[in-house]
């Protein structure tokens, strides 16, 4: 595998990098030390990788910075990738724990305006609950100051499911616990959020 000395351009500057579909063999072609092999599989990930880890930092800039740092590490560990989970569920465990580390130091939280004003655009939300709502657009604003006011785990296991739309099993490895956890900490973390949107008088359940 190269050397730290010599990470992949890619994790500087997004270039283009050719194209191979077997992600084993790119992952073996990187072990053997070939660059691009591992710059194919961060144009692959980067952009949902860093769509997600913005719902959870907040900030455009430190999203960025948290799928470089990812990608870095991914690179210099990808020898203790076991493989028996997929390598975009590996690589967003890596790049989740960095995001909740910068959000636990983080002393003072950006308002919902400050983050839309960082990130300049809107996440987007898949998944029935509450109700199919969520992926509408005139309701994301309020999906979002919602989650702002939920505990860490409520927020960060419905950005996995319902953002993310991750499997119950992808979810159970991200975050380290049992599927029979992920599903009652999802139901109660679907009716944490409901009950914070009914707290908002322009928010209408029958619309």
């Amino acid at each position: 595998m190269a050397n730290a000395g010599h990470l992949p351009r890619q994790l500087l500057s997004f270039s283009c990098a050719p194209s191979v579909n077997d992600e084993d063999k790119l992952i073996e072609l990187a072990l053997a030390g070939q660059s691009s092999a591992f710059e194919t599989l961060v144009v692959r990930y980067q952009d949902r990788l860093y769509t997600a880890m913005i719902s959870i930092v907040g900030s455009a800039d430190e999203a960025e910075d948290v799928v470089q740092e990812s990608f870095i590490q991914a690179y210099l560990k990808l020898d203790t990738f076991q493989r028996n989970s997929r390598f975009f569920t590996w690589l967003y465990r890596i790049a989740f724990n960095f995001a909740l580390a910068r959000r636990r130091r983080r002393k003072n939280h950006q308002s919902l305006d400050e983050t839309r004003e960082n990130t300049g655009a809107e996440p987007e939300f898949e998944g029935d609950t509450p109700d199919t709502r969520m992926t509408r657009t005139e309701d994301i604003q309020l999906v979002h100051r919602a989650l702002a006011l939920l505990s860490e785990d409520h927020r960060s296991i419905l950005v996995l499911r319902e953002m993310e739309d991750l499997s119950y099993e992808d979810i159970a490895e991200v975050l380290k616990i049992s599927i029979g956890t992920v599903r009652s900490r999802l139901n109660r973390s679907r009716a944490a959020l409901k009950q914070q949107l009914e707290k908002f008088p322009e928010w209408n359940p029958n619309q």
